[in-house]
């Protein structure tokens, strides 16, 4: 995994306070940062007393609205909460992806004005610009404000190789763009296994795959090294009968994918830039986490690892197919990262499994699905604080975010740490990114890029994966709307 520096705001503020704990580190010695509010040209700036270090749990602070959000203008306050209180409303979301797939786009004169509106608004609150010059302002002020990017190139999945090849020039632009900015701006680069196979063959693969863990015998000559994919509570229903083998035209396809894969993972190498490969539908995910841990066992060497799988822990098997993994990449000695998500497909998984008959592969209640993502975080964060990998903890749960940071300082992984990440979606959960960030952990936003007509078919999709989430984002704009009185009453008062 790429070298860290700690983000420019976090650095100008840097306290050292002997008294504190130092982190476990690969150093004889540390000094540990306690973090002072930053310089504001808020008009009631916020006071010079120190913030409790990042050592502390409870320095996780969300009432100090005016702290946290001292880095957002007002202008970008105001287009945030409203937004979001649009996404929040479901017709509203409704509207505006049936607008995007009418013909009304197609009236002269009418699509740019619409594409106008959209890229002032839903387009400009998630996305961080339609080229590599406007991503990079993007990346440099949320930098300057003490969080990190994560880029992805907003493209749809692929149904053929030239999609694929084409797809695959986006990724390495990306990585290109990710090199020349700032040192440390950029966390990782984000792929989606989907965009670089084409889907049909992603679906052959898994039910080649599912078929083998039923019957162990059922060879398949063109699997290569790879860490468990299944465990014995992974449902196995997307395949009812024995696929037929691969033809020779699908295995030159799986070759292309292949050498795609590790063409990106070599320019990752090379630019010391971490890869995140992105989860999907379980009908295609066996593939794709046989494409990552492929590519993990090749790629990732010594303490840090280039090469990141997604492990989806709303899914009733995440757990245990977790340990599967890590077990065995420990035992071959490699160094293996995951980002923790709970799911997006929940609505489509659920469809899927009762319409063959069986049950939802999700978990019964939400409870579950916190339990789950709380359980694997707290196992992940132990296995770092004894030996290489990485963690990414992708959560929009204010009281997952809580317990994990919790569990950091006691295990003395906590503060700027290269092998802990905390994420969220750009534009979501505005109040635990910074709140996290405050209180000296690493935090970065997915930040997808690109034209608005190559990336809306993308960000679509996001909404109505992401419905109940954005439904769910009271709480960002409760605390945006409290920071936006405040900053009226101080402008009213000068």
């Amino acid at each position: 995994m790429a070298t860290r520096v700690i983000p420019p705001r976090i650095l100008r503020n840097l306290r050292y306070n002997t008294a504190t704990k130092p982190l476990a580190s690969s150093h004889p010695s540390s000094l540990s940062p306690t973090l002072s509010p930053p310089c504001s040209t808020d008009p009631n700036p916020p006071s010079q007393t120190l913030l409790r270090p990042a050592s502390d749990p409870s320095a996780l602070n969300f009432n100090d609205v005016q702290s946290l959000f001292s880095y957002v203008p007002t202008s970008n306050l105001l287009r945030s909460t409203a937004v979001l209180h649009a996404t929040a409303v479901g017709p509203c979301v409704d509207l505006g992806m049936w607008i995007m797939r009418s013909k009304l786009l197609e009236v002269e004169g009418l699509k740019d004005l619409v594409m106008a509106g959209i890229r002032k608004t839903f387009y400009g609150h998630f996305c961080a610009g339609e080229d590599a010059v406007t991503a990079g302002k993007s990346i440099r002020a949320l930098n300057e404000a003490g969080l990190r990017g994560m880029l992805v190139y907003g493209v749809e999945d692929a149904d053929d190789n030239d999609g694929c090849d084409r797809n695959l020039k986006c990724f390495l632009h990306t990585v290109d763009v990710s090199r020349s900015l700032p040192p440390s701006s950029v966390s990782f680069v984000i792929v989606k296994i989907t965009a670089i196979c084409p889907m049909s063959l992603l679906e052959r693969l898994s039910d080649l795959l599912r078929w083998q863990q039923k019957d162990p015998s059922f060879n398949l000559p063109w699997k290569q090294d790879s860490f468990p994919l299944f465990s014995d509570k992974t449902p196995l229903y997307h395949t009812r009968k024995r696929p037929e083998p691969l033809t020779p035209e699908e295995e030159s396809d799986l070759e292309l994918a292949m050498q795609r894969l590790n063409e990106l993972c070599q320019k990752c190498v090379q630019a010391n830039m971490p890869l995140m490969v992105d989860a999907e539908h379980t009908s295609v995910q066996p593939a794709i986490d046989y494409f990552t841990y492929n590519a993990a066992i090749n790629h990732n060497k010594g303490e840090s690892p280039i090469v990141f799988g997604t492990m989806q822990t709303y899914l009733k098997d995440a757990k245990e197919r977790l340990l599967l993994a890590t077990k065995a990449a420990d035992k071959m000695g490699i160094p293996m990262g995951f980002k923790l998500v709970r799911g997006a497909y929940m609505s489509s998984e659920r469809k899927l499994a009762a319409s063959l008959g069986y049950a939802s592969p999700i978990h019964n209640t939400i409870q579950d699905t916190h339990k789950c993502f709380n359980d694997c975080s707290s196992f992940l964060l132990e296995k770092l604080a004894n030996g290489p990998g990485g963690l990414v903890l992708a959560t929009h749960n204010i009281d997952s975010g809580k317990l994990a940071a919790a569990k950091a300082h006691e295990l003395g992984i906590g503060k700027v740490n290269h092998k802990l990440e905390f994420a969220q979606l750009l534009g979501m959960s505005e109040a635990l990114s910074y709140g996290l960030s405050n209180a000296g952990f690493q935090v970065s936003k997915y930040m997808p890029f690109g034209p608005v007509e190559t990336v809306m078919p993308y960000l679509l999709r996001r909404a109505e994966e992401n419905r109940g989430m954005l439904a769910a984002s009271g709480f960002d704009r409760q605390l945006m709307r409290k920071e936006l009185g405040r900053r009226l009453k101080a402008a009213v008062a000068i």
